[in-house]
């Protein structure tokens, strides 16, 4: 079978003017998640978190939206409490969903940025979810990269070290299987100590940026995967290859991240 190819098309001129927080060349001008007043096209608010039209859409025959995070322009899902974040994963998720009933859209995808490295432009905490009209977001993606080195599972949750990566090298995989409230505030408990573990203790904290995927799954569920950012490895880029570590390697972050969680768990 002949797999589909045809890029998504980057509309360059809508780009012109976008805001970016790591340019060098920067004006000094507001954030635009931080002027909340000014905000338009908002589709739904609660508390601080605020999901809205896209001012820039780059992406041909595509409804692109953001849900702003915070007011904190430096918070991010590692630095928010837990009730915080378990907050912002419901009402993210929710968004998702009713997207996703848009009989308009063939696929929707939803995803976050975090780190200059991670191909965002802004620094203010938020997540994208994209609807695409006739793209399958999911093409290259198949159900064995959900799966990997098990970290946790109860049944309603399941967390691993992936080992078939996207990209690679070490993704974490965290697998919401019963979209009960219980089991989606106990993923968002572990997406939490996946953010924080990722940027300080994974390869000794040698990573500053990160992508979220979330992934919907067949079996109803949903899988977040974590894939730190840095510079790409060749075989991906080139190829489409990805690469992952040795089986003793990941069996060892798999027991790392496990103990990791338990300390959290005790430190809350």
């Amino acid at each position: 079978m002949v797999m589909d190819n045809d890029p998504i098309v980057f509309q360059f001129a809508v780009a012109q003017g976008k805001p970016h927080s790591y340019r060098k060349d920067k004006p000094k001008t507001v954030c635009p998640f931080c002027d909340t007043e000014n905000l338009v096209d908002v589709y739904r608010q609660e508390g601080e978190m605020i999901w809205l039209k896209n001012k820039f859409p780059t992406l041909r025959d595509t409804l692109q939206t953001v849900l702003i995070e915070s007011h904190d322009h430096y918070g991010d899902i590692s630095n928010y409490s837990k009730e915080e974040n378990r907050k912002l994963l419901t009402f993210a998720l929710d968004c998702f969903q009713q997207m996703r009933q848009d009989q308009r859209f063939e696929s929707v995808c939803w995803y976050k940025n975090y780190g200059p490295q991670s191909g965002g432009s802004l620094i203010h905490p938020h997540m994208q979810i994209v609807g695409f009209d006739h793209e399958n977001c999911y093409k290259y993606i198949h159900e064995n990269n959900f799966e990997g080195v098990r970290v946790f599972t109860d049944g309603q949750v399941e967390v691993n070290i992936a080992d078939h990566p996207v990209q690679g090298y070490t993704e974490i995989n965290l697998n919401v299987l019963q979209l009960n409230q219980s089991a989606i505030d106990l993923w968002a408990d572990w997406i939490r100590a996946g953010a924080k573990y990722m940027l300080n203790v994974m390869h000794h904290g040698r990573f500053n940026s990160y992508n979220l995927f979330f992934y919907p799954r067949a079996d109803g569920g949903i899988c977040a995967k974590y894939i730190a950012r840095f510079f790409a490895p060749p075989y991906f880029v080139g190829y489409k290859l990805s690469q992952v570590n040795d089986e003793d390697n990941l069996a060892e972050e798999a027991e790392n991240f496990r103990n990791f969680f338990t300390k959290e768990l005790d430190g809350d």
